[in-house]
């Protein structure tokens, strides 16, 4: 029950945050697992990792689709409204996590160079992804917790 009541003392904002972060995370996780577990004793790049990345993207969309309707659902009407504050952190944790997507962006450019391997290029491309949500997430969750502008 005490979770409840701290989680009813979040914006809704920060609790989008929070599915985010625990979305990207389990989802990865659960990607990761079956890739390392279809590899066996084998090179990992002859692991079948297509269906699990996409299987792993598209259920995290769900998911996440889903997980952000309850919140909406459940919070009161007022809760709903965004403010300058939740706008300003909104932008803070994109612009913060989009940094990963550039640092990624670039990887998998001198991995398609080097002709790498095509689950090298796909799994840096993910990772960049996995990496701009979960630091973006992060980044939001700080502001909210400790403070963020002139707030």
């Amino acid at each position: 029950m005490s979770g409840l009541l701290y989680l009813s003392g979040m914006a809704v904002e920060e609790k989008r945050a929070w599915i985010m972060l625990l979305v990207t995370l389990s989802s990865y996780a659960a990607y990761a697992a079956v890739v390392l577990g279809g590899a066996g004793s084998g090179p990992l790049t002859a692991a079948p990792y297509r269906a699990a990345l996409l299987w792993s993207v598209g259920l995290a969309i769900a998911a996440s689709i889903v997980l952000h309707i309850a919140v909406s659902l459940a919070s009161p009407e007022g809760d709903r409204q965004k403010d300058q504050r939740d706008r300003e952190i909104h932008r803070f944790g994109d612009h913060v996590g989009q940094s990963f997507l550039a640092i990624g962006g670039v990887a998998v450019l001198v991995l398609a160079m080097l002709r790498a391997d095509h689950f090298w290029i796909a799994n840096a491309t993910y990772l960049a992804f996995v990496l701009s949500a979960l630091l973006g997430s992060a980044a939001k969750l700080a502001a909210y917790r400790r403070g963020f502008g002139p707030w």
